[in-house]
């Protein structure tokens, strides 16, 4: 939370949040005006449309002209929204911290999918791999797009849905990007298109554990990468 914020404001926030967890109000729903809410939990009307704006940039309420304040569907896609700016804007020891909880998260995320997904969730990570090239292309658009896709079309097959936000929220194309520039001038974009292939068939043969070494070895290869541009800066 925005350390800025008032005390009383935030516990208008916390008061908000609370009737959404019990229960009174649910996805969909209206929310009591900003006067009766005020009222209610005893704070301003000023403190309240902080409260108000604070859970709507989370998320959480959507202000609908004419209609009032309702709270949003709550999709995880929705509240983790703020968060998917995380990799984009993170740099030096922030980016490593990024790609090691990348390294927590994904292998098991892949050796999940290598269970969970369909046929179809298997011929789209297919496509996608396809349009991965580890030779003279791989610094196009459509390689840095494809291989995006390729890890989010993975995670999506789990069928976990706040996985599959908190996976898009750790991703960034810019810095896709960077790791395909620097493994093509380093003669290494091969050995990326390779992880991606070893990926594939983990998870084509349904095995959890080669699927999850295969994604190991992809994300730590990336994160020697990002250390060794960092200079060893950061360990």
């Amino acid at each position: 939370m925005d350390q800025d914020r008032t005390p009383v404001t935030q516990r208008a926030v916390e008061q908000v949040k609370a009737m959404i967890a019990q229960g009174e109000v649910g996805p969909g729903q209206r929310l009591p005006t900003e006067r009766d809410l005020a009222a209610g939990l005893g704070v301003s009307r000023g403190s309240m449309r902080e409260a108000i704006r604070a859970l709507t940039t989370l998320g959480v309420l959507e202000s609908r002209h004419g209609a009032g304040v309702y709270v949003t569907a709550l999709r995880p896609s929705d509240l983790l929204e703020t968060f998917s700016v995380l990799a984009e804007v993170s740099q030096g020891e922030t980016l490593l911290e990024v790609l090691q909880v990348r390294r927590m998260l994904e292998p098991a995320a892949t050796a999940l999918a290598a269970a969970r997904a369909t046929p179809a969730d298997l011929d789209r990570v297919g496509d996608l791999l396809g349009r991965i090239d580890g030779g003279q292309d791989a610094l196009g658009a459509d390689t840095v797009s494809a291989d995006l896709g390729f890890h989010q079309a993975i995670v999506a097959s789990t069928g976990n849905a706040t996985l599959a936000a908190v996976n898009e929220g750790l991703s960034s194309r810019t810095f896709n990007a960077r790791v395909w520039a620097g493994h093509k001038e380093a003669g290494l974009a091969a050995k990326l298109r390779e992880d991606h292939e070893r990926i594939h068939e983990a998870l084509a043969a349904r095995d959890p554990d080669a699927a999850r070494a295969a994604a190991t070895v992809h994300v730590m290869r990336v994160e020697r990468w990002l250390t060794a541009e960092l200079g060893g800066r950061v360990g």
